[in-house]
């Protein structure tokens, strides 16, 4: 008998994602100008409010509150009647110098042996159920509000739409583990209070508000999700929709109030949205905000490369890789490999991580300069998933009135790249 499994994302407009957004947008500034800088941010958001707290060493100067009205700005609260918004929202700052006791354990006289920000297990997974080696119902989760975000910038249809959303897909897998069809989807929208009711009675507005939901619901189905099914390129997924699937949308029946004006948003609450959907398995630890001296995050993106690589290169179906660390220790204190029966060689999953281990130096540092991790790349990450995005090279622009303008390029989503293939396909005989 087969099951079922879900996986949902959030939209950039999430409170929690505003707030990631905020923490990664100050940490990629304070890299920009000084890339030994050693950060972490955290951000809350509520009504008309930003407060950033957290611990910085650091030889750059930025202004945190010009930061953070650019990002809201971005996102597109730019609009009074959101109650949070990018000019008139207050920006408290209460970040301070990063304890010495930590720094001590860090910073080693050789930058190799630099020890890990923290203690704690990272874990990578990939699947080769999609073209990028992502769990089915995360990806689709993903590419939902991807496309609804796209529709609202453009401005086209759905002009109704606000910045803040939240998708889900369940999958349908057979007793192989092998996607069948897609079962349900979930879509959540912020909009416009876009129909009036005839007069302030109860009844005008219960009939102004189903006239509302079901403008939205035929947009959902009949605008964004065609738009969503055509950005797919594979046939084999493409084969998984059909005519029986269960749409959830706006099952509140109303989402007029929402952002941070509706539900306060934290850095760091959206851990399974930012890495597999609750496929494989998760540390803990927390993303956003942190210089790559966190293994919470450099080493949870070591780990992404090696599992994508190995399974791309045939070691197995899927893999799921952890990691683990000790504070001040550079090395990491265990690797461990599951592949979950679906190996293709002749090795124990023990065996397999050993051979990593011979592959992959997973030292803080050796991870920093493999993965290009001192480079200002972190905002682009904290809306829609870290892992299985497509590597690009860009180049951003960074304005100071303190050390004025800076453009630099860099590479985004190196995690990402299959540059480990063919040393893998080397080492296990493939």
């Amino acid at each position: 008998m087969g099951y079922l499994f879900t996986s949902e994302s959030v939209s950039e407009g999430h409170p929690d994602k505003v707030a990631d957004q905020i923490s990664d947008a100050v940490l990629d500034k304070l890299l920009a100008y000084d890339p030994s800088s050693k950060v972490a941010c955290e951000t809350l958001v509520t009504t008309g409010q930003v407060v950033l707290a957290g611990e910085v060493k650091t030889n750059a100067y930025i202004d945190l509150q010009l930061t953070a009205r650019e990002v809201i700005q971005k996102i597109g609260y730019t609009k009074g009647e959101y109650m949070f918004e990018s000019n008139s929202c207050g920006v408290l700052s209460a970040i301070h110098e990063q304890s010495p006791d930590i720094n001590r354990g860090v910073e080693r006289s050789d930058p190799m042996e630099q020890g890990a920000g923290d203690q704690g297990m990272m874990f990578g997974y990939a699947t080769n159920e999609t073209e990028n080696y992502m769990p089915l119902s995360l990806d689709l989760a993903h590419r939902i509000l991807l496309v609804l975000a796209e529709i609202r910038r453009e401005g086209k249809q759905m002009t109704y739409l606000r910045p803040d959303a939240k998708s889900q897909v369940t999958i349908e897998y057979d007793d192989n583990g092998k996607p069948v069809r897609i079962d349900t989807i979930v879509v959540s929208t912020q909009h416009d209070d876009f129909i009036c009711p005839k007069d302030s009675s109860k009844t005008a507005q219960l009939k102004a508000d189903e006239e509302m939901l079901a403008k939205i619901r035929y947009d959902v189905i009949n605008v964004l999700m065609p738009r969503v099914i055509a950005s797919i390129h594979s046939e084999k997924i493409l084969a998984l929709f059909n005519d029986h699937i269960t749409y959830h949308v706006n099952p509140t029946g109303k989402f007029v109030i929402g952002g941070p004006h509706g539900d306060s948003g934290l850095t760091g609450r959206k851990i399974i949205v930012d890495t597999y959907g609750g496929k494989g398995a998760h540390g803990g630890g927390a993303f956003s905000g942190k210089d790559p001296s966190k293994v919470d995050r450099s080493a949870a993106y070591a780990a992404r490369h090696i599992a994508k690589n190995l399974v791309a290169a045939g070691v197995a179906d899927e893999i799921l890789v952890q990691v683990s660390y000790a504070i001040g220790v550079a090395r990491p204190i265990n690797i461990y490999v599951n592949t979950y029966g679906h190996g293709h060689v002749n090795l124990s999953d023990g065996e397999i991580a050993r051979k990593i281990d011979g592959l992959f130096d997973l030292r803080p540092k050796a991870i920093e300069d493999r993965l290009k991790l001192r480079n200002p790349i972190y905002e682009e990450t904290a809306a829609y998933g870290h892992m299985g995005r497509e590597p690009q090279i860009i180049t951003k622009h960074f304005d100071s009135r303190y050390a004025g303008p800076k453009d630099l390029t860099v590479e985004l989503f190196t995690w990402e790249k299959l540059d480990y293939v063919d040393k893998v396909k080397a080492a296990f005989g493939l």
